[in-house]
């Protein structure tokens, strides 16, 4: 009897094993991932009887209300095209404000909805103008302060919106190199934010909106980004991010008359990321700090319990989206990497959190994958973070790689679900994220290693992270495609134009070719910010031939690897002519080379369709490539690929 229970253990086993092995999970749909979430980004109202959200109707995401406890759900917004991705709640408590473009132009305008009528006005209706920097305050319910950069595209003034009648009256002139302006807590504009000439930065304050500025803090452009966060609530003290005086960047409070700092809250290798601020009595509660995870560091100790309550809630990485006047009620983001984004409403009360509901939960009846942070050695030494995503089957054993760049490249990833990671992985993919040096939130240091290293130890780290991965038995060094978007298309263009023996594919999205054309061609209203491009990339006036040496269009002769080029053709960023060109010197020397152009479409994908469509030809193209499965492409992906193939 003893011989047979372990001869059966050993067949069990046997087939468990080949299971794992030879069962990959069930395919995940591509609309399940891509297409519009079921629900999201709930905002709670300020009397904390209603919330709303983004959810679609019609197949375009609009703002949606609902009395809170209640299933009278009602959408109240009517963009039929674009879909609405910002909105929040006008302090009354009975409009939504929300922004939109025009097909990717980032003109965005700022529009109201009545919540009983819902009709809808734009706020901000002048041709080719955009708003910036949205202020608003509590106990001025009916108004709300804008930057508009008209007259001239290059300048953002600040204007007084009255939300009653629709009126819009200068509020606060530039003088010509402010970046942004911020309101205190009596809707009146006492600070000013600049760049210098040598892509440095300057605080300026005044005591009154009728006197003079003055200058409150400098720092010169090696310092980590930074800048004002809110007036305290007495009005007399600014919060500030910075770097000054530390490798990281600190959260600090600045004394208005004395200049005296005080740290709030500080790390000596991360930077601060979110700060949790009241958005009525302007209190600091809480910091975050991107490490591997995000953890949060409690500033005000009445929150304490609260904080350790809600990561408990599902032992996700959270963050509070929104609370009510009276503080009574968080609305908490709750961010897995093998699950949808859940979101709840948290009573601090009782300490009771009520899931309302989660981002995509079809989603969840499909086996996700488990997200690891990694580090590794770059050649010259520096520890490099980023994070390795496999699939779920997967035992041992070397696998083809997607290398997935961040955009940017001053920002970088951070732990939690990801679409794309996830559906590569479903796929059959190993997929590796890095923050390479340059990368925002690991301090000063590592941030300016960065320097004019587009195209060199930049894409050193890129390159030895999959060099990494080959060694480590992790990645099939004969079959690894390199992806990204924006900073990431350009280093996907890099990593087949100057490592072309490195990668077998490349999927570049909206990336720039010509570092030259590029800052040539940046949008008029990033003017007072050339000087931090040209520090940090390189001046085209005076640094031409070297701009061109760290250009993949330069070098396209060498690139054998076949890719994909996507590009909208409203991108203000990175123009048409960045992918063209690109296109153009590659077909010329008899190379594959597929080009979709979205005309409907900026600096990415914000129509649901877009991006399905290219999901679809990029998973045809990495199966082809690299070997992995593939989903059919539906009736309508293959006619609107058919259109925007060019």
């Amino acid at each position: 009897m003893q011989n047979k229970r372990v001869a059966l253990f050993l067949i069990l086993a046997f087939c468990i094993s080949l299971g794992a092995v030879a069962a990959p999970a069930e395919l995940i749909p591509r609309e399940v991932l891509f297409g519009n979430p079921e629900r999201t980004a709930p905002a709670i109202s300020p009397d904390g009887k209603r919330l709303a959200y983004l959810a679609p109707h019609k197949g375009v995401l609009n703002v949606w209300v609902r009395t809170i406890g209640q299933t009278d759900d009602k959408v109240i917004t009517a963009d039929k095209k674009r879909g609405i991705r910002f909105f929040f709640w006008q302090r009354d408590g009975q409009h939504i404000i929300y922004n939109q473009d025009s097909d990717g132009d980032e003109n965005f305008h700022a529009y109201q909805t009545n919540l009983v009528t819902r009709l809808t006005r734009d706020l901000t209706p002048f041709e080719g103008v955009r708003i910036q920097n949205i202020m608003m305050e509590q106990t001025i319910p009916n108004q709300i302060l804008v930057e508009l950069n008209m007259p001239d595209a290059k300048r953002f003034d600040v204007y007084r919106v009255n939300l009653t009648n629709g009126a819009v009256e200068m509020d606060t002139k530039n003088p010509g190199d402010v970046v942004s302006f911020i309101a205190d807590n009596k809707l009146q504009v006492r600070a000013a934010q600049a760049f210098t000439h040598d892509g440095g930065f300057v605080i300026r304050v005044r005591d009154s909106n009728k006197s003079a500025w003055r200058d409150l803090m400098k720092w010169g452009p090696e310092e980590a980004f930074g800048g004002v966060l809110g007036f305290s609530a007495d009005r007399q003290a600014l919060r500030v991010i910075s770097s000054v005086d530390a490798n990281a960047a600190r959260l600090i409070e600045v004394n208005l008359k004395t200049k005296k700092r005080s740290v709030l809250a500080d790390d000596p290798i991360y930077d601060v990321g979110e700060v949790r601020i009241n958005p009525y009595n302007k209190d600091i509660e809480a910091v975050a700090f991107a490490r591997d995870r995000i953890e949060w560091q409690v500033v005000n100790p009445r929150v304490k319990a609260d904080f350790a309550a809600i990561q408990k809630i599902r032992g996700g990485d959270v963050r509070v989206r929104s609370s009510d006047k009276d503080n009574r009620i968080w609305i908490v983001a709750d961010v897995k990497d093998d699950a949808p984004t859940a979101f709840y409403a948290y009573e601090r009360a009782t300490r009771k959190a009520t899931l309302l509901f989660t981002e995509r939960p079809n989603i969840e009846k499909y086996v996700l994958s488990s997200t690891k942070p990694i580090t590794f050695k770059a050649r010259d030494g520096l520890t490099i973070h980023g994070y390795l995503t496999l699939p779920r089957e997967h035992v041992e054993g070397k696998m083809p790689l997607v290398l997935k760049v961040h955009g940017g490249p001053w920002a970088r990833d951070e732990w939690g679900f990801n679409g794309i990671a996830q559906w590569l992985a479903n796929r059959g993919y190993a997929v590796l994220e890095v923050n390479f040096r340059g990368s925002s939130g690991y301090g000063k240091a590592f941030l300016n290693a960065g320097d004019r290293e587009w195209g060199a130890k930049m894409q050193d780290d890129l390159s030895d992270a999959v060099r990494w991965a080959v060694q480590g038995g992790i990645a099939d060094g004969k079959k690894v495609c390199i992806f990204g978007g924006s900073y990431g298309g350009y280093a996907t263009l890099a990593g087949l134009a100057f490592t072309p023996n490195l990668f077998s594919c490349g999927v570049d999205i909206v990336g720039p070719s010509n570092l030259v054309t590029l800052l040539n061609s940046l949008p008029p209203y990033w003017t007072n910010m050339v000087a931090i491009f040209h520090k940090r990339v390189g001046n085209p006036k005076t640094d031409e031939a070297f701009l061109k040496s760290r250009s993949p269009l330069f070098s396209a002769d060498k690139i054998v690897a076949p890719f994909i080029v996507a590009q909208g053709a409203n991108d203000p960023r990175v123009k048409q002519a960045e992918s063209e060109q690109i296109v153009n010197a590659v077909r010329a020397k008899g190379k594959a080379v597929d080009y979709l152009l979205f005309p409907d479409e900026g600096h990415g994908f914000a129509r649901p369709e877009n991006r399905l469509a290219f999901y679809a030809a990029t998973e045809a193209f990495l199966a082809k490539m690299l070997g992995g499965r593939v989903e059919d492409p539906s009736a309508s992906e293959k006619e609107l690929l058919a259109n925007v193939r060019k």
